[in-house]
């Protein structure tokens, strides 16, 4: 991807970054399937769903995030059924608590120094471009609180200058910002207003390929749009997508989503909340996804409750091992690694000075148990970490030079530094 606005709100990069956060290019086959924990390596296939630029030629683009909600008094879920109005149901239930967020930022333009020149300026005069632009921009979100919490993408409302709610009853509010987390890109905007509607939260550790999906925003401008699918797949990684840089594993759907409609709910067929919609792979049909709503609701609650989420950090690059994938790595004479095993998880790279490389894990071991249990993909060691605690004990087992080596690793607070 070039570094050009795309669709969405915010400039991603096409150069990812290595363990010292220098760029590289040209790798071999296997490391394209190598997941990172905690750590960001830009370039993103993935657009941001939501955000439409208005006035824009064209539209900026992002990455990922999830969302996060706190518990609410929401009202009932519907009760699935075979009643073919179920749809309708759900959005005329949860229809009230989605809301358009439109925001605004003011972008300096760096003129060319001949424009600095009198005699451009005395032909040209006012008609010389401004130093600053404004640009604006449409997302969604949904009400969490009666209060006025409101869950949406943190790039819908990134570097806004302003942001503004309407209520589907036309009703507009000023927002507040509360907080929000690029990796996860979840946000929590805040108005002051009193009973208002609020949806339903799902559980989305329960989500099956095959069940309803709906999914409610305002796609493109044309605010309360419902569009209809199914669930396609579930935890697939920031990797598998293009957007390497976010901690998120994210639900695929094929209900469609388009610019405006990040930070919408994807829902089921109960009409509760299991998703926020996010991002959709530029140029392919049917393929959009959202952050999973416990993963929103968990960082939600840091955000309302601190103002930032705090993700704990271990510092390497991995990538989960098979046969096939040992033999490419063992015949390629630049990947500087020698393995021996056929399963489990390899380190392929660990960041200096970080909570791994404090603890001696190194490049070439292979994680084969974390706190007792055997792991044979990246993304499972990457949701134990997510999970655990900073400043707590991680336990690893690994296969060194064919021995057996435990390490105990301290994760620490993901570096702001690290987030480009």
């Amino acid at each position: 991807m070039q570094n050009q606005p795309r669709d969405g709100d915010n400039f991603s990069n096409n150069n990812s970054l290595n363990t010292s956060g220098t760029k590289h290019r040209n790798h071999a086959p296997w490391t394209k399937a190598a997941a990172s924990l905690s750590l960001v390596l830009l370039g993103s296939g993935m657009t941001l769903a939501g955000g439409y630029l208005a006035g824009q030629p064209q539209k900026l683009s992002q990455s990922a995030s999830n969302l996060a909600v706190s518990p609410v008094n929401a009202a009932p879920p519907i009760t699935a059924g075979t009643d073919p109005n179920f749809v309708t149901e759900v959005v005329q239930r949860v229809g009230p608590a989605v809301v358009r967020i439109n925001s605004s930022r003011t972008v300096k333009t760096q003129l060319p120094e001949e424009f600095n020149d009198p005699f451009f300026r005395r032909f040209f005069g006012s008609q010389l471009p401004q130093g600053n632009q404004v640009q604006r921009g449409t997302g969604s979100g949904f009400i969490i609180g009666k209060d006025g919490r409101i869950l949406t993408n943190a790039h819908v409302v990134d570097g806004a200058d302003t942001v503004t709610v309407i209520l589907k009853d036309g009703r507009s509010f000023q927002g507040k910002v509360l907080g929000k987390d690029e990796l996860t890109d979840v946000a929590v905007v805040k108005i002051q207003a009193d009973n208002l509607p609020t949806v339903s939260l799902g559980n989305s550790d329960q989500l099956q390929p095959g069940q309803w999906a709906i999914a409610i925003g305002n796609p493109l401008g044309l605010d309360n749009t419902v569009t209809t699918g199914i669930i396609s797949a579930t935890g697939r990684s920031g990797n598998q997508i293009g957007a390497s840089d976010k901690r998120v594993e994210f639900i695929q759907t094929d209900a469609a989503i388009n610019p405006g409609n990040s930070g919408g709910p994807l829902l089921n067929s109960r009409g509760e909340v299991i998703g926020m919609n996010t991002a959709i792979i530029q140029g392919a049909q049917g393929l959009g996804f959202s952050i999973p709503i416990n993963t929103a609701q968990r960082i939600s609650n840091q955000l309302i409750a601190t103002g930032k989420a705090q993700h704990p950090y271990l510092g390497i690059q991995m990538v989960g091992l098979t046969p096939e994938l040992k033999q490419n790595i063992n015949s390629d004479p630049n990947s500087g690694l020698s393995v021996a095993e056929d399963k489990g998880v390899l380190v392929v790279k660990v960041v200096p000075n970080s909570p791994a490389a404090k603890a001696g894990i190194r490049a070439g071991d292979v994680i084969q148990k974390l706190n007792g249990q055997t792991v044979t993909d990246a993304s499972s060691i990457q949701k134990a970490v997510d999970n655990s605690e900073i400043g707590g004990d991680v336990r690893l087992e690994l296969r060194r030079n064919g021995q057996n080596v435990s390490v105990a690793v301290r994760p620490g607070a993901f570096p702001t530094n690290l987030v480009q």
